[in-house]
């Protein structure tokens, strides 16, 4: 099996399970990237109740992580992760293809 185009890491799995816990629905997160934010493109989180037919799908500790096709091509080896710090609580991605970013970690310009 072939390694998947986006990781999600054990911290972010660990959040998704107990977020879908609490809405009773099933542990698999989408992130997509839509144009704007204030560097070009942002991502954008939700929960998912199943995979569409063109999803990348990446699991950890039985939690999956949703990306469609076109998404892909921008957060292809990128790591989502769970973090918690001063400022507040969120998901982050790390992409490495993603040419610079801007403070707050929601957008990125390729």
């Amino acid at each position: 099996m072939s390694e998947p185009a986006v990781i999600l890491a054990p911290s972010a799995a660990a959040r998704v399970a107990a977020i879908a816990a609490k809405q009773a629905k099933p542990a698999i997160l989408r992130l997509s990237v839509e144009g704007g934010g204030c560097s070009g493109f942002q991502y954008k989180f939700g929960l998912a109740d199943a995979p569409e037919a063109d999803d990348s799908v990446a699991e950890t500790d039985g939690v999956k992580l949703l990306v469609d096709s076109v998404s892909l091509d921008l957060v292809n080896g990128a790591t989502v992760e769970y973090v918690e710090s001063l400022g507040g609580a969120a998901f982050r991605v790390t992409n490495p293809q993603a040419a610079s970013g801007c403070g707050c970690g929601s957008s990125f310009s390729v």
